[in-house]
C-alpha cells in the first residue's frame, strides 16, 4: 500500500509539473477507462470464484488461518494527496521478491512488526532485513511484553547512544581505564561480554549479560570475537554494541581466569579481612562466571557484593552459563524484575527477540530453506538431536527414543506396514525439520515414511539442512548454519529437544515454544517414558550457586521461591517458571 500525503493548497510537484496529471498519464486516469476496468475486474473475479467453488480441495488449517480478514491501516501525513493507480491496489498482500537474494520482503508491515513495542522503529530495514521481516514467518506473539519492559528498553537505548563506543562519555571513561587509577565518578559504566564457548552458550550468556546491564544501569559492550559481527545485526539504534578493536584490555580476554589479579574471586581471597567492604575500588574487575567457578566467584550473586561492584566502571565478564535464574533470587533486583517480567518464563523469549536478529547473509539461509521445504506444510515439527554419550554413534536407541516420543505424543503418525498403497489425496502434510551433527537419524526416518504410508494418511517429509559430523565452533560458515538452524527450529509449530542442549534452549525461547524434551538415556538405552513436556520455555542454568547470602550457608536454591525450580533435564540446574507467588 502507498502512503497518501495531503496539501490542500498545492497539487503540483516542486518542478512545477502536475502530480495529478502525471498519474493520469501513467494509469490512463479518466472516468470511462476506470469504469471499464472495474467491469472487467468484476467479471474476472466472478469466473475465479465460480471455478474455486467447483474445484477447490478441502481447506487446510493454514488456508483457514490465512482467510481471516486483515486490517491494514494507512497513515495519513501532511502533504499532497496522490490519486491511486488501479494497478497499485493489487500488489502482493504480504511478500515481494527482493532481487535475486532469496529474501522475502513484506510489502506492508503488519501491526505487530515491532513485536508489541519491543523493538524500536528507528533501525533501517535494509541493514537488517530479519529485524522486521521475521514476523512474516511466525505466529503472532503468544505473550505481550510489559509496558515497563518497553519503557526500560527505550531508556536503555538512550543510555547506549550516550555512552556507546566512540562517544564523548565512552572516551572519558576509557581514559580512566588506561590510567589504572582509582575510578572517578562517571556518567557511564559498562559490562563487557567476552565471546566465549559454543554459539548456543554465547546467545544465552549474552542475554544474561544484557539483563544484568539493564538491572544495574550499565551499558553492554560485546566482544566481536571471530564471528559475532557476521552472525548478528546491531540491536540498538545509531550506536554499535560491538567493543572497538583497540579496547586496551582486549589482548587479555582469552587469558583472563581465576588467577588473574583483577578476578573478583581472587580479590576476595587475597583480602586480609575477607570483607568485601574493605576492598578498594579498581578501574576494572574481571567476573569469572564459567561453570568451574568457585565459592568466591559465586559471591557475585549476593547483594552485598553487588554494592561493591556498582562502584567499578568496567566489569569484564566471561561466562558459559544462562545465569538469569540466580538474578531472580537477589532481593535488590526483586521489584525491578517483577515489573519487567510479570510472566517469569518470558525472560529469554523477549530478550532474545529484542537482541538477536540474523544478519542478511544468515537470513538468506533461513528464508531460502524455509520456503523450499517448510512453508507449504500444514504443520511443521522440529526435532533437535544432540548426543552427549561417549562413542562414535549413531545410536539405534536414540532413534528409538525419538520415534517413541514423537508417536506417543501424536507429533508424528505411525506407519502402516500392512497396507503399502493408501490413498493420500487431500490429506495434510507434515514437514519435519531435523537438526543433528549426524545425518543417519533423518535418513532412517525419511526411509521409513517413504517406504510405508502413515496410518493417518498424512504425508510426512523429513528435512535436515546440514550434518557437520562434529561441532566446529571455529568455522564461520558452520556457525552461520548453526544459527540458521536454531532459528528455523524456532519457526516450527511443535518442537522436540535434547536434554542439556543450549541449541534447543535457544530455539524454544525464540519461538515461544514449550517443547517435548528427550530425557537423557541411561546405560545406552532409551528411557521410559522417552520424553516429557517442559515446565516453561526458559533455558536451564546448568551450574548455579547453592548458597544463602544472608545466612552464609549452603542451601538448595531450587527450593527457595516457587518461580525458580530445578530443571527437567538437569536435576541440579535452575530455571524460571511462571508460578503464582506474588513476584
Amino acid at each position: 500500500m502507498k502512503r497518501f500525503k495531503r496539501n490542500p493548497g498545492n497539487s503540483s510537484d516542486p518542478d512545477g509539473q502536475s502530480t495529478v496529471g502525471e498519474t493520469e498519464r501513467k494509469c490512463g486516469f479518466n472516468p470511462m477507462r476506470v469504469m471499464g476496468g472495474l467491469v472487467v475486474l468484476l467479471m474476472a473475479l466472478s469466473v475465479v470464484f465460480s471455478a474455486s467453488v467447483v474445484l477447490r480441495d478441502p481447506p487446510s488449517d493454514s488456508a483457514l488461518e490465512s482467510s481471516q480478514p486483515k486490517v491494514i491501516e494507512i497513515e495519513e501525513e501532511k502533504g499532497y494527496e496522490t490519486p491511486v493507480c488501479l494497478a497499485d491496489m493489487f500488489d502482493p498482500p504480504f511478500y515481494q521478491v527482493l532481487g535475486s537474494e532469496g529474501f522475502s520482503k513484506p510489502a506492508g508491515f503488519p501491526q505487530h512488526k515491532l513485536l508489541g513495542g519491543l523493538l524500536a522503529a528507528t533501525v533501517s530495514e535494509e541493514t537488517c532485513l530479519s529485524r522486521y521481516q521475521s514476523v512474516a514467518y511466525r505466529k503472532e506473539l503468544p505473550h505481550k511484553p510489559s509496558s515497563y519492559l518497553i519503557s526500560r528498553l527505550r531508556s536503555y537505548e538512550i543510555l547506549h547512544k550516550k555512552c556507546g563506543p566512540r562517544t564523548e562519555s565512552y572516551n572519558k571513561t576509557l581514559e580512566q581505564l588506561k590510567s589504572g587509577h582509582q575510578p572517578e565518578l562517571s556518567d557511564c559504566s559498562y559490562v563487557v561480554w567476552i565471546s566465549f564457548s559454543g554459539l548456543g552458550n554465547r546467545i544465552l550468556t549474552l542475554a544474561s549479560a544484557f539483563l544484568y546491564a539493564l538491572l544495574t544501569n550499565r551499558v553492554l559492550l560485546v566482544d566481536p570475537g571471530v564471528d559475532m559481527v557476521d552472525l548478528f545485526c546491531e540491536p540498538f539504534p545509531e550506536v554499535s554494541w560491538f567493543l572497538p578493536l583497540d579496547f586496551p584490555l582486549k589482548g587479555q580476554f582469552y587469558s583472563f581466569n581465576q588467577s588473574s589479579p583483577s578476578c573478583y574471586g581472587r580479590m576476595l581471597k587475597d583480602s586480609i579481612s575477607k570483607n568485601v567492604n574493605r576492598l578498594k575500588p579498581a578501574s576494572h574487575v574481571y567476573l569469572h562466571l564459567i561453570h568451574d567457578y568457585d565459592d568466591q566467584d559465586k559471591l557475585f550473586f549476593c547483594d552485598e557484593n553487588q554494592d561493591f561492584l556498582q562502584k567499578i566502571p568496567w566489569l569484564i565478564m566471561k561466562t558459559d552459563n544462562y545465569f538469569v535464574p540466580s538474578l531472580f533470587l537477589m532481593p535488590s533486583f526483586e521489584q525491578e524484575l517483577k515489573n519487567l517480567f510479570p510472566n517469569k518464563e518470558t525472560v529469554f523469549h523477549f530478550l532474545g527477540r529484542y537482541l538477536f536478529h540474523p544478519t542478511n547473509s544468515v537470513w538468506g539461509l533461513i528464508t531460502r530453506y524455509y520456503h523450499a521445504y517448510l512453508a507449504k506444510a500444514n504443520e511443521k515439527v522440529g526435532i533437535q538431536i544432540r548426543i552427549f554419550d561417549s562413542g562414535a554413534g549413531p545410536f539405534q536407541y536414540v532413534l528409538d527414543q525419538i520415534l517413541a516420543c514423537a508417536v506417543k505424543e501424536n507429533l508424528l503418525p505411525e506407519i502402516n506396514r500392512e497396507d503399502l498403497i493408501t490413498s493420500q489425496s487431500g490429506t495434510k502434510s507434515k514437514a519435519v525439520l531435523v537438526t543433528s551433527l549426524n545425518s543417519w537419524y533423518s535418513q532412517k526416518m525419511r526411509s521409513m515414511y517413504w517406504e510405508h504410508p502413515s496410518t493417518t494418511g498424512e504425508l510426512v517429509g523429513i528435512y535436515q539442512p546440514s550434518h557437520e559430523e562434529y561441532q566446529q565452533t571455529e568455522k564461520q560458515i558452520n556457525n552461520r548454519k548453526a544459527w540458521a538452524e536454531m532459528y528455523l527450529l524456532s519457526l516450527t509449530d511443535v518442537l522436540v529437544t535434547s536434554s542439556w542442549s543450549t541449541f534447543g534452549y535457544v530455539a524454544q525461547g525464540l519461538g515461544g515454544l514449550k517443547p517435548w524434551i528427550l530425557y537423557k538415556p541411561v546405560n545406552q538405552s532409551a528411557p521410559d517414558p522417552p520424553c516429557g513436556p517442559v515446565m516453561s520455555m526458559e533455558p536451564c542454568f546448568h551450574a548455579p550457586p547453592f548458597y544463602d547470602c544472608k545466612a552464609r550457608i549452603g542451601v538448595d536454591t531450587g527450593a527457595l521461591v516457587p518461580h525458580v525450580q530445578h530443571c527437567e533435564d538437569m536435576s541440579w540446574g535452575l530455571k524460571l517458571v511462571n508460578a503464582n507467588d506474588g513476584l
